[in-house]
């Protein structure tokens, strides 16, 4: 039997244009999209604060996560895009406030902008979905 594919959307303005998802799950994969500090109505969570974005995005991709079955205990890979890679030690360790004890294969690399300038930094993870956290 063919493994069904589960999908989750955050409902910002940019899925329907772009068409895609926050989260998509087959199997026991999951990957996440690259998540931001984005408010609704505009504005971000922390501006100016890359370490308040970073904790920020990882809550919003924890939820991401679990409405899909996984945690972030699942979380096998991180990337981190930020704007100014001089905040790599903030970014960081906002990070490893999630991650210090599942430690994931991570990359953090500086990009000339994101979808909006107010945003610090954006992250998409992979996880792969263990027992502990199964759900079907």
């Amino acid at each position: 039997m063919a493994d069904i594919r589960r999908t989750v959307g955050s409902g910002t303005a940019w899925e329907p244009i772009v068409g895609y998802s926050r989260a998509v799950r087959i199997g026991s994969m999951v990957a996440v999209a690259g998540t931001t500090a984005a408010l609704p109505g505009g504005g971000v969570v922390g501006p100016d604060d890359p370490a308040e974005q970073t904790r920020e995005v990882i809550r919003r991709i924890e939820g991401a996560l679990a409405a899909v079955g996984a945690a972030l205990t699942d979380v096998v890979r991180t990337r981190m895009f930020v704007v100014d890679i001089a905040t790599w030690e903030a970014v960081g360790r906002a990070h490893g406030e999630f991650f210090a004890d599942i430690r994931p294969v991570s990359t953090m690399v500086q990009v000339a902008a994101l979808i909006a300038p107010e945003l610090l930094v954006e992250i998409e993870v992979d996880a792969v979905v263990t027992d502990h956290s199964a759900v079907e």
